[in-house]
């Protein structure tokens, strides 16, 4: 099997998990959605456990990168704070998707564990980039920062999840003002 097929079938994984969790990470819808049978989806993920653990490694490494480029591009850490919610946002904005670690978490004591692994390096990629950009900004010491930080992630994850329940993108961007009119994302 090619390249090509591997990534189309993580992409067709990492859909079916924004919509409906670790759960919806089914070979053969799969295989239906990317054309090819669902026996070959084997051939790269042994199982439902290595494909769902390949899909959140990726979703990460994938976010990783995009805080990465946020900081390379904007080097005044109150625009890196106010680009951040647009990470979360995008996955709204695409078919009104939730997170794959916000699905997956909710999922957490059911998981396999290289998948748990995964879901959780996404949260601490993000509390990390969080704490970085506080740091610069200079909001309290060490062990404040980082507080604040997982503080943000939940609270942009929460107003995503409520966004998404209401089917309304306007609603996410309203709890992202009263984060940031409340003093909790610093602008």
């Amino acid at each position: 099997m090619s390249e090509n097929a591997r990534e189309a079938i993580l992409e067709a994984a990492k859909v079916a998990a924004q919509h409906y969790g670790y759960s919806g990470i089914n070979f053969r819808s799969i295989g239906e959605t990317v054309g090819i049978k669902n026996a070959s989806i084997y051939y790269h993920f042994p199982s439902k456990a290595d494909l769902g653990a390949a899909v959140a490694k990726r979703y990460w490494q994938d976010t990783a990168g995009a805080l990465e480029a946020i900081r390379a591009q904007n080097p005044d850490p109150l625009q890196c704070m106010r680009i951040y919610p647009s990470i979360f946002r995008q996955s709204l904005e695409g078919g009104n998707r939730l997170c794959l670690s916000s699905f997956m978490a909710a999922e957490y004591q059911d998981l396999p564990e290289e998948v748990k692994k995964e879901v959780l390096a996404f949260a601490d990629v993000n509390v990390a980039w969080l704490t970085e950009v506080l740091t610069e900004i200079g909001n309290g010491d060490a062990a404040d920062t980082e507080r604040r930080a997982r503080a943000i992630y939940t609270a942009i994850a929460g107003a995503q999840l409520i966004a998404r329940t209401r089917v309304d993108i306007g609603l996410y961007d309203e709890l992202i003002q009263s984060y940031q009119d409340a003093g909790l994302i610093p602008t």
